[in-house]
């Protein structure tokens, strides 16, 4: 089909949808399972032969779809990494939020808890297949560039931890109205607990934690500055068994 210079041809709209389903139909050779909210140049949604369309983080994108092996058989170092992924995964489930705030800073085009994914599959994870565990002193559920606390320690209180430090607020980008960001994590419970509280300058204060009485908990501590937009990477100050 053409058109003359001397003559202009108008194809009925009806003619057209008719022509693209049947280029998709004829060259795809696949059912047409995608969907479009905005005609045929908006976004896809779903299947469209050996395509696929979706949106993640309010960015549209297309994708090639993976093939799948019927009954392929994983490889060891496969296996392995699945397991360790497994054990990470568990661990930061119940981070989520306060992975959110622990690094906002350093979380470009990522969520923060597959910031701490990544970070963890790569230096927290210790053992050999199958018997993989957390290293938790090489965990960081926050990540930035505020300087941290001097001389950071934790002690039991009853269903509490008490943290204290020394202010160091001359130092470096430290300031006394930083706020500390205090975490507990409960093995047992596969529980974390965390809360943002006292000014740098006070040296002290404590992270509530009731209904844990005899419970094993791993700590951490950190400081955000009172606009949210700096945060230190973490510290880990150990295990202690709460009150």
């Amino acid at each position: 089909m053409f058109v003359s210079e001397s003559k202009q041809v108008n194809i009925p709209v009806t003619h057209k949808l008719i022509s693209v389903r049947y280029f998709i139909f004829k060259h795809l050779k696949s059912p047409f399972m995608g969907r479009s909210s905005k005609g045929i140049l908006g976004d896809v949604s779903g299947k469209v032969g050996t395509v696929v369309g979706a949106k993640w983080r309010g960015k549209s994108y297309l994708r090639s779809k993976p093939e799948t092996k019927k009954n392929a058989k994983r490889s060891d170092t496969q296996l392995a990494q699945q397991a360790k992924f497994s054990v990470a995964r568990t661990f930061l489930h119940g981070m989520k939020e306060l992975l959110e705030i622990g690094y906002k800073t350093t979380a470009i085009g990522l969520t923060g808890q597959n910031k701490a994914l990544a970070h963890m599959l790569k230096n927290a994870i210790g053992g050999t297949y199958p018997d993989y565990s957390i290293t938790y002193n090489k965990v960081m559920v926050s990540e930035g560039s505020l300087h941290n606390a001097f001389d950071a320690k934790v002690a039991a209180a009853k269903e509490a931890i008490q943290f204290t430090w020394t202010n160091n607020s001359v130092v470096s980008n430290a300031k006394d109205s930083d706020q500390i960001l205090m975490a507990a994590y409960c093995p047992e419970f596969n529980c974390t607990v965390y809360r943002i509280g006292a000014a740098r300058s006070t040296g002290t204060d404590t992270l509530q934690l009731p209904g844990f009485s005899g419970r094993l908990v791993h700590t951490w501590v950190s400081f955000i500055s009172t606009d949210g937009k700096n945060i230190a990477t973490s510290l880990y100050t150990g295990e202690i068994t709460v009150s």
